[in-house]
């Protein structure tokens, strides 16, 4: 019998500020602010919050740094209102919280993000201490864009590497996920830690990046490409399942190489204010039905249904719902 519950998240604490316009600019010219909020985002802090408002029995805990300043004190009442352990959350003297400037196109839904670091830059593996944790789950994210971490070891490993071998060593399954940059990068820093990842969550982006196999978009997209994508991710070394998400639809390959398909909601554009944060709901609803211990499908139907219900508002978690009432998006609007 396995006593391990829970899933503690480390990576990026990072608060968005949203802003709704009109349309984007082209350079030089101006656009309107229609609205702007204050939200959560990087990935643990999304996952978790996310976990919390989908309703998780199990304990969720955060690793991470933040500043000593007005975001980072926000980012500790948010934990604490949404019950997530703070314990090694660290605040660093001189150091900012991390921030990101959100730009939501009104019409599209697009967004575009200019992001500050950061505390974030300076997490290593000497902040993390996986033998105080009970957690059955550890997730990383985002790898690419959290700098101590990926930068090389002694063996020219990136050293998220010694973080995810110390979480395994621990008794803890793991997931990661990385950021959509537009580099080279992925060959030195994502690839190499493959082998010490059980779930892998890649966007279409991110997934030709790593795999070099061109994946088209929307009426272009080759399914036989994206599956293809991902038995090779697989073969590179992720040990339990690859799950590639895009707009339309999600899938997912086993190392025994079995392929999953699931449809994303078809939501009514009248209802998408925003775009922010659905990958990480995707990923929340995924890991909640993981842990949890259910087929994949049932995860998956999870999965989109938070990532639908995210679109709902230009935050990335404020219009996630209990569970059963996410489902209730897929059921009411339907799949693509």
């Amino acid at each position: 019998m396995n006593l391990r519950s829970g899933i503690i998240a480390a990576g990026n604490w990072i608060v968005d500020h949203v802003k709704v316009i009109d349309s984007w600019p082209p350079q030089d010219a101006l656009a309107t602010i229609l609205s702007q909020s204050l939200g959560n985002g990087g990935s643990p802090y999304n996952i978790l919050k996310n976990l919390a408002r989908l309703g998780a029995t199990f304990p969720l805990e955060a690793i991470g740094l933040v500043g000593k300043d007005a975001d980072g004190s926000a980012i500790r009442a948010d934990c604490q209102a949404h019950g997530i352990a703070t314990a090694q959350l660290r605040s660093i003297e001189g150091w900012a919280t991390s921030y990101t400037d959100v730009m939501t196109d009104q019409v599209t839904g697009r967004r575009t993000f200019f992001h500050q670091r950061g505390a974030n830059a300076l997490l290593g593996p000497e902040h993390f201490d996986f033998h105080s944790t009970r957690a059955r789950f550890f997730h990383l994210g985002y790898i690419l864009l959290l700098d101590a971490l990926d930068a090389p070891d002694g063996i020219g490993r990136p050293r998220a590497g010694e973080v995810l071998e110390a979480a395994r060593s621990a008794g803890l399954r793991t997931s990661l996920d990385c950021v959509s940059e537009n580099s080279d990068r992925f060959q030195t820093v994502v690839r190499p830690v493959l082998p010490l990842v059980d779930l892998f969550f890649a966007n279409d982006f991110e997934a030709e990046k790593i795999t070099g196999i061109t994946l088209g978009r929307g009426q272009t997209l080759d399914r036989n490409a994206v599956e293809a994508a991902a038995r090779q991710l697989i073969r590179l070394g992720v040990g339990e399942w690859v799950l590639i998400h895009f707009p339309e639809a999600i899938c997912a390959c086993s190392a025994a190489g079995e392929i999953l398909w699931q449809p994303s909601v078809r939501m009514p554009e009248s209802e998408i204010k925003g775009t922010a944060g659905a990958g990480d709901a995707f990923a929340a609803g995924v890991l909640l039905g993981v842990h949890e211990d259910w087929p994949m499908a049932r995860c998956l139907e999870l999965g989109v249904c938070a990532a639908a219900a995210s679109l709902m508002h230009p935050a990335c978690s404020e219009s996630l719902r209990p569970l059963a009432e996410c489902l209730a998006l897929g059921r009411g609007f339907g799949y693509r």
